[in-house]
């Protein structure tokens, strides 16, 4: 049965219509004056926008203040040579943004050069790979500070221990010396021992964790000099959780209170739970977790430390010790849990997540 190149090429168009509407990959096309003419369903979806609404509209909509600038699709058309670009952030508005890998090459739709861009979100990637840096830049960080920390406690008490014994040959005019020497060594000891972290393992047992949440609650109203408002958001509905309450409450504490020493009374912070799925935790997927978030509307932490933010004496305050965060951080990971903050002027906010299941997928 003969047919008709008509024919042939509407069966053509059909095929590639359908197996483009079938890809994963994000898939745009663009016309000789740069104008979109085809998005496939996966490029509707990661940019939250229809071909319909987009259809017509120049590439700059979606590239905007990207390295995809309109001289180098011009020289795309002309030389057909096709670039890669990684790392280009789309960002259509502040409640729509993401990181993607951007592919463009040339093509020919009815004798036509056209251009197609392939683009492939790597936030995920990013993420992970940014985290486990992290993960390990923190326990480099933290192994160095114990060791310097017994280091320095060893002569600690032997300079304590003499002093005492100088203390005794003193008159009595003289032994203010030796108690500041003492009093000193005392307040260093402490600093060492809160730099060598929590020195025993998790207690672990099924807990209620909003029941922890209202005890650190309990703690702050009663302790707090300041009277911030503290908002409660809990999801009824999590089930009991492994964990060591004490622990998770000291955690907890450590992180309110840094909140609180940030904002001023006008400010408040919000105690939020959640269940939270497919969540990658030290490296791995883990199915179902309990997400804590502990919010507040202050004025944000310093740019430059929040790389940082949870290496031991690392503090946006002047007269902080940077130690508790660092702190939260090692029983939240002894817990296998994770702990980790997004922070701009207006909105701080330190998320815990606990499996309720070492499952992964």
């Amino acid at each position: 049965m003969l047919h008709t190149i008509q024919e042939i090429q509407q069966v053509k168009l059909s095929y590639q219509q359908t197996l483009a509407n079938q890809l994963v990959t994000a898939v745009l096309i663009l016309d000789q004056k740069l104008n979109i003419c085809y998005l496939n369903p996966a490029a509707e979806t990661l940019l939250i926008k229809s071909l319909n609404k987009l259809y017509g509209s120049s590439y700059s909509l979606i590239f905007a203040k990207t390295s995809i600038t309109q001289s180098r699709l011009e020289q795309l058309l002309v030389t057909g040579q096709e670039f890669t670009d990684s790392e280009i952030i789309i960002e259509f508005d502040e409640s729509h943004r993401f990181t993607a890998e951007v592919t463009a090459s040339a093509v020919e739709f009815d004798r036509t050069p056209h251009i197609l861009i392939e683009f492939k979100q790597i936030d995920q990637q990013k993420q992970i790979s940014l985290e486990v840096f992290q993960q390990q830049q923190w326990l480099a960080a933290r192994d160095l500070i114990k060791g310097l920390a017994h280091e320095i406690k060893n002569p600690l008490g032997g300079l304590r221990g003499a002093a005492q014994l100088l203390n005794k040959e003193l008159d009595h005019d003289q032994q203010e010396y030796t108690a500041m020497i003492i009093e000193q060594a005392d307040r260093l000891t402490n600093l060492v021992d809160r730099l060598l972290g929590p020195n025993q393992l998790p207690q672990i047992k099924s807990h209620n964790i909003h029941s922890v949440l209202e005890k650190v609650c309990q703690v702050i109203n009663f302790s707090s000099e300041q009277k911030i408002e503290l908002k409660r958001d809990y999801d009824p509905s999590i089930p009991t959780i492994e964990c060591d309450q004490e622990q998770i409450q000291q955690a907890v504490l450590n992180i309110v209170n840094n909140a609180i020493q940030a904002i001023t009374p006008n400010n408040k912070i919000t105690l939020k739970t959640r269940i939270a799925s497919n969540k990658t935790i030290n490296g791995k997927q883990i199915k179902l977790s309990v997400q804590i978030s502990i919010i507040d509307d202050g004025p944000g932490i310093p740019e430059k430390i929040q790389d940082t933010l949870f290496y031991p004496m690392v503090s946006g305050r002047s007269n902080g010790t940077g130690l508790g965060l660092s702190i939260a951080q090692t029983l939240i990971n002894q817990h296998q849990g994770k702990l980790s903050c997004h922070s701009r002027p207006g909105h701080t906010e330190f998320i815990i997540l606990l499996p309720l299941t070492q499952e992964t997928i």
